[in-house]
């Protein structure tokens, strides 16, 4: 099956071996994205909310260069480090999904740097 690697204009050099999105047989999977400026600082420190916001974003972007919308949106990872962050992640997360929800999961964890305080894998389906 072929597959080709999602990088929206304007992405920054990633931390680790990995692409922002792939592309396969008409599915996009976007990497875990986390609250990064292109020089891989974090964003809105202390702000779950506008995290949440930069990291849907993110992912808005890397779907849309795939060819698709965040309605594709078929399934979401979210990580948090907080609970007490939860409803603001919620909050913002609503924006972006207003009608018929996604599938997803969440789970309270450490991050890889420290001041992120969420990180969101996505798979969307565009069609072939």
């Amino acid at each position: 099956m072929p597959k080709s690697a999602i990088i929206p204009a304007g992405s920054g050099v990633p931390l680790a071996p990995f692409v922002p999105g792939t592309l396969a047989d008409g599915v996009v999977y976007v990497s875990g994205t986390l609250p990064f400026d292109k020089d891989n600082n974090v964003v809105h420190l202390g702000d779950a909310a506008a995290q949440t916001r930069h990291v849907l974003e993110t992912i808005k972007s890397v779907i849309e260069t795939a060819g698709g919308t965040m309605d594709d949106v078929t399934m979401n990872s979210i990580f948090i480090t907080d609970w007490a962050n939860y409803a603001a992640v919620n909050q913002v997360y609503a924006d972006y999904f207003p009608g018929e929800k996604p599938a997803r999961f969440c789970i309270q964890c450490g991050l890889v740097k420290p001041g992120a305080l969420i990180e969101i894998a996505t798979i969307a389906h565009i069609g072939k």
